[in-house]
């Protein structure tokens, strides 16, 4: 029962790819129903997990077997699993739902649903996998179907674009994954994970060298985790790929951005705990780079425009905050705070989506405004979003976010500080522009044309249907799990996390001033009454704000998302391109390569053929001649073996001789 959670997305891509067009609408029904089943089983092995406290594993065969080296493909079901198969399917659900509306006059939507499908398998493969080989194929396979769902409009130049700077970006995080693949296998001889993180406390001081010095395998393998990490959870880095995936459509954003490919990495790093525990200098690693991320996300966000990217550098914004708890050994309260961001980073961009799809596809939230009449279901679904997203008391980011800054202050150390500080503003401009854009969208005048409001209307049933229960969860999910995956005495994680116990510091929070407790909720509301102030109530006062120098140097600066783009294309780019012209286009391709492979095959053609023509003299007799010649030679070759051979060549050679005199 457990394989159709796999089989039936795949199922429903293999329908879609080789059926869809005789199907047509009927591929809608299939995907949808298919990956419902796969999370109502889900529900099922989550619930038996709770009740029984079992781990399910279920190996299928062998995969590969060469010498010492043996993996099963299987399935493995512990705690951590099963709560990202939960929420794997039940967003890829309302995604399928969502799309089947959002997409429906799109001549393509067989394809698009297959893709959709084909995401979710690999992204249920990664989660599923018993060993680091099958965690890769899942790793690889959504890094395909990303590329394939980024660039579905492919007559968009930019479409194109930004899903080859997605798939280059992630290439970068997949080779150094790949090498800590090699590292594992060097050291512990086998990728199962049960093996690696059984053995894992009896290499903490394993060396290997490299270059002339030792290293410690462990670290190695650690941060080369990390930084594969760091493509796919885009970290400050390798995160520029994911503001320009928005060119994908909507429905894309939300499966990409919300529980699928972004957290591929968190998830990486929680499930390697065991491997990371025994690393203090790249846990502190991991708590600087998410920290400067969750602060670079939410800074970038400030004076975004378009509406899809100021919530895709609110994703980033909060996979620092993932991170870097992780950095702090709190992997279950990172865990928590992703199946909470799920619900309701899910919920902003379907919302966004329902707005851009009834405003004639306008993302500019400077020409929009005044929808709060028209659209009122958007409004109040994008403010249950907005709200669970900046931590206010009670929705579902409240609960995790304030988890992760209390324990990070709770540690007393210079790495926890920074990372307090650091959360604490992220949650002060994450307020800030999450209040800007539904003021500029629904609370202010409108800045539209009159054609484009009076098109104006509300989305669909299935649409809202899709918005309503992540609304529900948005507000809900927070309080329902938090007892069961961050409360005191629980089990629920058994084996499947492990936290060194001399870091273990979740219980200190109970413990710091009410002061430090109240900060990050003092700044989220200060971030909210300032943009509402600035944007709705003195709208003067912020145009004479704007005329400083000071606030046009931060303005350009943020806008221009710290140049790191412009530091890439200036450092990397530029010069790249210029060597790859002057020397691997000019010296090898335009050089070596046609010296050795067309040119010479040309010019050795065109020696060889004038020749040869010399042979068509047009004289009958030279021909009787050549004939003969020919003849003579194949009763020599019978008769006189290889002696023959050399004599055939010297007549040859004579008969073209003469030839040519003649």
């Amino acid at each position: 029962m457990l394989s159709l959670i796999l089989l039936l997305p795949l199922l429903s891509f293999i329908v879609c790819l080789l059926l869809g067009r005789r199907i047509g609408p009927g591929v809608v029904v299939l995907t949808c129903i298919n990956v419902s089943i796969s999370f109502f089983i889900s529900l099922f092995s989550l619930q038996n997990l709770i009740s029984n406290d079992f781990i399910s594993f279920l190996p299928y065969w062998v995969w590969v077997s060469s010498d010492t080296l043996e993996i099963n493909w299987g399935f493995y079901l512990d705690s951590v699993t099963n709560i990202m198969l939960v929420v794997v399917t039940f967003i890829s659900t309302l995604v399928h739902l969502y799309s089947s509306e959002y997409m429906k006059e799109d001549p393509h939507l067989p394809r698009f649903m297959g893709y959709l499908s084909l995401f979710t398998f690999f992204m249920l493969v990664l989660v599923s996998g018993d060993n680091f080989l099958q965690m890769f194929v899942g790793w690889e396979g959504v890094g395909v179907a990303s590329y394939l769902l980024i660039n579905f409009w492919f007559t968009r130049l930019q479409a194109n674009k930004s899903a080859i700077k997605a798939m280059l970006l992630n290439r970068i995080g997949d080779f150094f994954l790949l090498l800590a693949l090699f590292l594992i296998y060097y050291v512990f001889d086998t990728l199962d994970y049960s093996v690696v993180f059984s053995l894992a406390p009896l290499m903490t001081n394993t060396k290997f060298f490299f270059l002339g010095g030792e290293l410690y395998a462990l670290d190695c393998i650690c941060l080369c985790l990390f930084i594969g990490a760091m493509g796919k959870s885009a970290q400050l880095g390798l995160h520029t790929w994911l503001p320009d995936a928005m060119e994908g459509p909507t429905p894309v954003s939300a499966l990409i951005h919300a529980a699928t490919m972004v957290t591929a990495g968190v998830f990486l790093i929680i499930r390697c705990s065991y491997l990371f525990e025994f690393c203090s200098s790249i846990l502190d690693i991991l708590c600087v780079v998410g920290s400067l991320t969750a602060f670079f996300g939410a800074s970038v966000g400030l004076f975004q425009n378009d509406m899809k990217k100021i919530i895709a550098y609110s994703t980033c914004s909060q996979l620092g905050y993932m991170v870097f708890a992780c950095g702090l050994s709190n992997y279950n309260v990172a865990i928590f705070h992703l199946s909470n961001h799920a619900f309701f980073k899910a919920l902003l961009f379907l919302g966004a989506g329902s707005i851009i799809h009834s405003v004639a596809d306008e993302q500019d939230i400077r020409r929009l405004g005044g929808l709060l009449r028209l659209l009122p279901f958007a409004y109040s679904t994008g403010l249950i979003g907005s709200l669970a997203l900046i931590g206010f008391p009670f929705f579902a980011g409240f609960y995790s976010k304030d988890s992760l800054l209390e324990v990070s202050f709770s540690l007393h150390t210079f790495v926890g500080l920074v990372c307090y500080l650091l959360g604490s503003f992220s949650a002060l401009f994450t307020a800030f522009y999450s209040t800007r854009l539904l003021v500029l969208v629904f609370l202010s005048g409108t800045n539209s044309t009159k054609g484009l409001m009076s098109g104006v209307h509300e989305s669909s049933i299935k649409i809202k249907t899709s918005l309503f229960l992540l609304s529900l969860l948005s507000i809900l999910v927070g309080f329902i799990t938090a007892d069961l995956f961050i409360g005191f005495g629980s089990d629920f994680w058994q084996g499947a996390i492990f936290i060194d116990p001399l870091r273990y510091s979740l219980i200190d929070i109970e413990f710091i001033p009410l002061v430090f407790k109240l900060f990050p909720l003092v700044l989220t509301l200060c971030g909210v009454l300032l943009a509402f102030f600035f944007y709705a109530l003195n709208i003067e006062l912020f145009f004479s704000i704007k005329k400083s120098s000071i606030y046009n140097f931060i303005y350009t600066f943020l806008l221009k998302k710290w140049y790191v783009d412009k530091l890439y294309n200036t450092l990397f780019s530029a010069n790249i391109l210029k060597f790859s012209h002057s020397y691997t286009y000019k010296i090898v391709d335009r050089g070596l390569l046609e010296l050795v492979g067309p040119f010479t095959f040309f010019t050795s053609t065109y020696k060889i053929s004038s020749l040869l023509n010399i042979l068509q003299s047009g004289v009958i007799h030279i021909y009787i001649v050549f004939l003969f010649c020919f003849a003579f030679s194949i009763l020599l070759t019978i008769f006189y073996s290889s002696s023959a051979l050399f004599m055939t060549f010297i007549l040859f050679l004579f008969t073209f001789l003469c030839f040519v005199e003649l």
